[in-house]
């Protein structure tokens, strides 16, 4: 047998890979019922219904058998049976869940197995030949989890893995997790003291340390720049209202499980706000607008609350409390295209400006459970689509995804990682407008319904730092790090020439901090390189004396020697051009 099985795709070999771990757990763990095992990016799973949890020693146990059953080359044989035979062959066996899956099969759709030796599983396929011809995989950990995903059905227990063509994909692969693993934003966020999450808080509610807190100023600080510079007017919002709003909104229709419960004010409903969107209107709807004044762009920083469980929080990736970069626009019919033209060059402006210049582009379509007429969803579809080929973003077509109340376009960024983080959104909406009897007065004194567009650019200030954190390691661009320069002095002698510089620099704008520890200075610069800040100036009597800097780059082992008005210039400029650098 060869070593690599180039001759069927990804998804392929992953998907019976899912099957072989499902074959080795039942013989090992007879008891164990099998539920669902699909793939997922870069692998699969497979979740199992058993009393006992799945420990370390047992994946070992489980791979082995996997690897024991791949040399048996046992044929993979699709067959497909009548549903009654289906579900005799499904009970005998004792898989109750696979004859609920079975009962939600269309009647019209046939229903096929798939068999490996004593082993078969109800699937759609396709699969490779043979168990043989799975050659590079690996089991990954388990996690908890719940059939259908409803925390009121009974517990289940899911094993990842991942599977490729051969074992130098594999070995790439598991490499590039071990790296993440070192990236991680949870960790780095303790190391380099910029973020924590306590129980005695709550779950998912992040609190910002002064590091962190600087970095997320930088980035409200460009945010809002770039925005004043694009035509938007900045507002602020409550962070509760009336249950009645939400009603009106849909909201409460058609997201009521992410809403936290009411709270009572004076024998009125309140909730805490899950969505920005209808204070926009209500701001919009504040005074009569007139055609002239379209299109009005409000943008805000607005912190929501949307219920997670707390199965799912993950640091600042998935949380409770968040801050979203939103803005929403009212616009005529005849500036929409443009409208949206707009918008998705200053998306690109501000992603690049973090770094981040490849991109998966989704055009996410009518969902099966949706508002509004067919008629407004064909025009916002057609308008997002003219949008994306003016700007000439490769997209694919999202079939069912779109939000319940109009499509939208979704840009998912590349890492350092090669990996895809859901960021930007932007979304067509004619639905509010109508809920809230908004209007304007055109040119020919009517009133008119405005169409309103949605959009976040980063997402999430709390996501979008997560994914910063992991991109750069930890490691910031000189624009965005929380301390830009470190002065190490050698000796307690030249103290009085470092808070001379420290002075100087602050008045610059730089951000400096000073070690004046009693300590070597490989050990300062050791500290300085785990901190990852960008510059270090050590200061002995040499410099003193000439007056001059010992600049270090954090990456270097090399030093400079400056005076201190081309190392400000330096910073200065490195800082004015927003220069990803590799310091």
């Amino acid at each position: 047998m060869s070593e690599t099985t180039e001759k069927f795709d990804l998804e392929t070999i992953r998907h019976s890979t899912a099957h072989l771990m499902a074959q080795a757990v039942k013989q090992l763990f007879p008891e164990t019922k099998v539920t669902i095992g699909p793939v997922i990016e870069d692998g699969f799973y497979y979740d199992f219904f058993r009393e006992t949890p799945f420990v370390p020693e047992d994946l070992e146990k489980i791979e082995a058998r996997m690897n024991e059953i791949i040399k048996q080359d046992l044929k993979i044989v699709r067959q497909e049976i009548p549903r009654e035979d289906a579900l005799k062959m499904f009970d005998k066996m004792g898989e109750s869940f696979k004859h609920e899956i079975i009962d939600a099969i269309d009647s019209n759709d046939a229903i096929s197995v798939y068999a490996q030796g004593e082993f078969t599983d109800l699937c759609r396929g396709p699969h490779v030949a043979s168990t043989g011809d799975i050659k590079s995989f690996k089991l990954l950990h388990t996690s908890a989890s719940y059939w259908r995903g409803d925390e009121r059905n009974p517990g289940l227990q899911r094993i990842y893995g991942t599977a490729w063509h051969n074992k130098k994909e594999l070995r790439v692969y598991l490499n590039r997790l071990e790296e993440a693993k070192k990236r991680d934003h949870r960790k780095l966020g303790k190391e380099l003291d910029l973020f924590s999450v306590t129980d005695d808080i709550g779950p998912g509610m992040i609190l910002w340390h002064p590091k962190g807190a600087r970095i997320r100023g930088l980035m409200e600080d460009f945010w809002k720049s770039e925005h004043y510079n694009n035509g938007y007017e900045m507002v602020y919002s409550p962070h509760a209202a009336k249950v009645d709003l939400w009603k009106v909104s849909g909201h409460m229709d058609f997201y009521k499980d992410n809403i936290f419960s009411p709270m009572d004010v004076e024998g009125k409903e309140y909730v805490m706000k899950p969505m920005n969107c209808p204070f926009h209107i209500k701001i919009f709807q504040s005074r009569l607008r007139s055609y002239r004044d379209l299109p009005v762009r409000f943008g805000e920083l607005g912190t929501v609350y949307r219920y997670e469980r707390s199965g799912v929080l993950h640091g600042l990736l998935r949380v409770r409390g968040f801050t979203q970069d939103d803005a929403h626009l009212f616009c005529r019919p005849s500036q929409i295209e443009a409208e949206l033209v707009k918008v998705l060059e200053l998306i690109l402006f501000i992603l690049q400006a973090f770094g981040f210049l490849e991109y998966k582009v989704y055009l996410s379509t009518q969902p099966d459970k949706f508002v509004g007429s067919q008629g407004d969803w064909e025009t916002a579809t057609q308008a997002l689509k003219s949008a994306l080929e003016k700007t000439q973003l490769a997209y694919e077509i999202d079939p069912g995804e779109g939000v319940f109340y109009g499509p939208k376009i979704d840009i998912k960024i590349k890492d350092s990682l090669n990996r895809y983080w859901q960021v930007s959104t932007v979304q067509v909406d004619f639905n509010l407008p109508q809920r809230f009897n908004i209007s304007y007065i055109e040119d020919d004194g009517q009133r008119q319904q405005p169409i309103m567009i949605h959009r976040a650019l980063m997402g999430s200030l709390e996501r979008f730092f997560g994914c910063l954190i992991e991109h750069y390691a930890g490691a910031f661009p000189l624009w965005l790090a929380p301390v830009q320069v470190i002065l190490l002095p050698i000796t307690d002698n030249q103290h009085s020439y470092t808070d001379e510089l420290a002075r100087r620099l602050e008045k610059e704008g730089i951000r400096v901090e000073k070690d004046l520890r009693n300590e070597k200075i490989g050990f300062k610069i050791r500290e300085a390189q785990l901190q990852k800040i960008p510059y270090m100036i050590a200061l002995g009597e040499k410099e003193v004396e000439a007056q001059t800097l010992a600049v270090r780059k954090r990456r270097s082992k090399e030093s400079r020697t400056l005076d201190l008005e081309s190392f400000i210039e330096e910073v200065k400029t490195l800082v004015r051009e927003k220069t990803i650098d590799c310091l």
